[in-house]
């Protein structure tokens, strides 16, 4: 495959990059006295109101995961992302990282760090890093995200958008990875078909 100048690559962390969801469940477990069986897998967003969590408790053990954990330092990597960022960074894509990380006041110069130790601690290749809720301004060509209202949002701003499977992603629409051979195939597939436009000729009369 070769390299296409300028083609950004919109990649969103928790849920797409990082195991988020395991990383949280452990730090409640710890924190809150809870049984692992206690806190179900999670298919919807707001996973706190399945693990019954008020919002407040979520952002008491949000903090705790943050600040005393240092959930964004030793969270897991989900399987393939490397690897698969790595070819597609070869090819010439430019890796840009958003994410909306920063969501409560006082914690956000260890969220920062610890997100950049991690992406540094994975071997995960990226030219920029955005912490940001707003990804439509963003400016990339493709998204990978598995948040529906985020994904919604991109679509509904006219952005290209790959849904990276999760159980409370379902009902979206493609094009949905399951792995991240497959959003190399679909980023491929994108960068294939950008190659194959021909520019129509001027019409010099």
């Amino acid at each position: 495959m070769s390299s296409i100048d300028q083609f950004v690559l919109g990649v969103d962390l928790d849920g797409v990059c990082a195991d988020y969801e395991g990383a949280f469940r452990a730090s409640v477990v710890r924190h809150f006295g809870r049984e692992p069986d206690q806190l179900p897998p999670q298919t919807v967003m707001d996973a706190y109101s399945q693990w019954g969590l008020t919002f407040e408790q979520f952002e008491q053990a949000h903090r705790k995961a943050v600040l005393e954990d240092r959930m964004f330092r030793t969270m897991d990597a989900l399987p393939g992302v490397s690897e698969a960022l790595w070819r597609l960074s070869d090819a010439g894509v430019w890796i840009r990282i958003i994410t909306h990380r920063l969501l409560f006041n006082w914690a956000h110069e260890s969220t920062a760090a610890d997100t950049a130790f991690w992406l540094d601690e994975h071997r995960i290749p990226y030219r920029d890093l955005c912490f940001i809720g707003d990804k439509p301004n963003v400016g990339a060509d493709l998204y990978v995200d598995d948040s529906p209202s985020n994904v919604i949002a991109l679509r509904e701003a006219g952005k290209a958008a790959i849904v990276f499977d999760q159980p409370y992603n379902r009902d979206l629409p493609g094009p949905r990875a399951t792995s991240w051979d497959d959003v190399v195939a679909l980023v491929e597939g994108e960068l294939d078909a950008r190659r194959r436009q021909v520019p129509l000729p001027l019409d010099l009369e």
